[in-house]
């Protein structure tokens, strides 16, 4: 009766080795927040919080887009507020992301079917300087209540490359 367990263990410690190694080990953080009915409402202000441990470290913050090819503009505007462990504003900028090609109208990003996924570094080598929990505030800033097919956004944060 051994002998039938040892295969599930087997395959068990494969899916296990073979997902570890899929994972980055440079990255802190990611998440992405879903928008009812593919609509961003301009009162909606996801909020990210992430741990940042080692001060020492450059790292490098991506708001992430997942938008419909039915999407009405070719830009998206994105304000962002960066606040630190002890609540202050370290940072608040307004970021341009181009989701479609200005003169054509294809769709950029990776995609499948009328879905694309866009990754724009936002905020290139920041540095925090105190360990804790941080917390980026993302708004749209298109000036229409509802944006309607933008399905999502989130923050991803990976530790920056050293040699830069």
């Amino acid at each position: 009766m051994h002998r039938y367990f040892r295969f599930p263990s087997l395959l068990l410690g494969l899916v296990l080795v073979t997902l570890l190694a899929a994972c980055n080990p440079d990255q802190v953080f990611e998440k992405n927040l879903d928008f009812d009915d593919r609509t961003w409402a301009v009162q909606e202000k996801p909020t990210f919080e992430f741990q940042i441990e080692d001060t020492t470290q450059r790292y490098d913050v991506y708001f992430n887009v997942r938008n419909t090819s039915s999407y009405g503009y070719y830009n998206l505007y994105v304000r962002h507020t960066l606040i630190g462990p002890d609540g202050k504003q370290i940072s608040r900028l307004l970021h341009q992301m181009i989701l479609m090609d200005p003169q054509t109208g294809e769709p950029l990003g990776s995609g499948a079917g009328d879905i694309f996924d866009h990754q724009f570094l936002a905020l290139p080598r920041q540095q925090f300087h105190r360990p804790g929990t941080y917390k980026v505030m993302l708004e749209q800033y298109m000036r229409q209540d509802q944006l309607p097919d933008i399905m999502a956004v989130g923050v991803r944060v990976v530790k920056s490359p050293t040699a830069q």
